[in-house]
């Protein structure tokens, strides 16, 4: 119900409708929400069943893990600004390097049958998250070039949501062939290649190799070929990017991973092994169902305010763990709840905020810019978070999480305070 309204007159790229009418999502949107949904169910299949592969399996220590796991997840961060440069570098970039991307990862499944030793599984992974590192960018680009300017937030959402769709199914998936598949591991290994190279080839043939946002007087004005000597820094020239980017440093140094409030978690309600793997289906229930609506909230009453109050949900989350409540499934409904809030009122409104403080030409190079920030920060918090709990305990070190997102939070809010400079120059005519 998302995603079309026959009503409006949008076309494939997200042009204006008619007046008094609500635009649909353009079909390149949902083209891509439909890669990275089918991307995405063979990427948690892998991640589903790794941890257990690994350590049961290959007899990897925990710390071995941790230090793979570190690896699987700060690659990506590297190479994102390499491939925002690349793709704004020419004409129809962004779908190259987005097929690029997709299709390392794609290879990297099948790889993970013929490697057995820890060095050689840990440098298919850092191929796949590479190839997550380089596609990120381009992608996101691709959705604020496809549709209006007005409907970015709405639009990231439709995406966040189908992709939270494939981390729902991913699990679900392995679990099935696991209990059915004869070969085990390795089973879920090809399943999830020839799950990836679906996505690839839906990218190959349905998003259109260019797109051309309609002119806006809400993006800045830039010659159709920027100069290209030093693009990190002529971002962060711009008062936009440098507040959004330093903002995502912020608040990424004090939002707590993702396994880390899962373990919490486990811990306080005394969950058992064999259910803590539903834990994250309870996140991304609510994202799927919230990404939407939020999306259109943000478009309506402001992408950055937005942006804020998802972090207070965040916060939110931390203070039922932390506070003396008991251990009723309540508060798992209520914290998993919470936490899919958090990414539904941030992921995609971050990207729509982004797009619109950079110009087309090097919209792929903006985003990279604060994804990498968000990114290397949220690493850093994982290091610093692990270091906390061993030496304080989980619950102390949750509190000094909590702690320092309110205030980053509070700086966040005086960052993101409208400026006249947020007020681009009309587009040339």
């Amino acid at each position: 119900m998302y995603l079309t309204d026959r009503r409006t007159t949008t076309d494939a790229v997200g042009r204006n409708p008619a007046p008094g009418r609500r635009a649909a999502v353009p079909a390149t949107v949902f083209a891509l929400g439909t890669v990275s949904l089918v991307t995405d169910v063979s990427s948690e299949m892998v991640s589903a069943v790794l941890p257990l592969y690994l350590v049961a399996g290959l007899g990897l220590s925990p710390l071995g893990f941790g230090l793979l796991d570190g690896l699987y997840n700060g690659v990506s961060a590297l190479v994102r600004l390499v491939g925002g440069r690349l793709a704004d570098r020419r004409d129809g970039g962004h779908k190259t390097v987005a097929v690029l991307g997709y299709g390392l990862s794609a290879l990297c499944k099948p790889l993970l049958l013929v490697v057995h030793g820890v060095p050689l599984i840990g440098a298919v992974l850092a191929a796949d998250r590479t190839g997550k590192g380089l596609r990120t960018a381009p992608r996101d680009a691709m959705i604020s070039l496809a549709c209006a300017p007005a409907d970015r937030a709405r639009a990231f959402g439709v995406h966040r949501a189908m992709d939270t769709a494939g981390a729902l199914l991913g699990p679900l998936l392995a679990f099935l062939v696991l209990r059915t598949a004869a070969e085990g591991y390795d089973a879920v290994f090809a399943v999830s290649g020839c799950v990836a190279a679906l996505g690839v080839l839906v990218l190959w043939l349905f998003v259109p190799a260019r797109l051309d946002e309609p002119a806006s007087p809400t993006d800045p004005a830039l010659p159709r070929r920027p100069e290209t000597r030093t693009p990190l820094r002529d971002l962060l020239r711009r008062p936009g990017v440098r507040r959004l980017t330093a903002c995502a440093v912020l608040l990424g140094l004090t939002t707590v991973s993702d396994s880390f409030l899962y373990l919490t978690l486990q811990r306080r309600l005394a969950v058992t092994e064999a259910w803590f793997p539903l834990l994250p289906l309870g996140t991304a229930a609510a994202f799927l169902l919230l990404a939407v609506p939020l999306g259109a909230v943000a478009d309506r009453f402001g992408r950055r305010r937005l942006f804020l109050c998802g972090h207070l949900a965040l916060l939110g989350a931390y203070g039922l763990l932390i506070a003396p409540l008991g251990s009723s499934p309540a508060l798992a409904g209520a914290v998993l709840t919470l936490h899919g809030t958090f990414y539904a009122a941030t992921d995609g409104v971050l990207a729509a905020a982004t797009a619109d403080t950079v110009p087309r030409e090097i919209r792929g190079s903006g985003l990279a810019v604060v994804q990498t920030g968000q990114a290397a920060a949220r690493f850093v918090c994982s290091i610093a978070f692990g270091a906390a709990w061993t030496a304080w305990g989980d619950r102390t070190a949750l509190g000094a999480a909590a702690t320092g997102l309110l205030v980053s939070a509070a700086a966040s809010a005086v960052l993101l305070r409208p400026s006249p400079t947020d007020v681009p120059p009309e587009p040339a005519r």
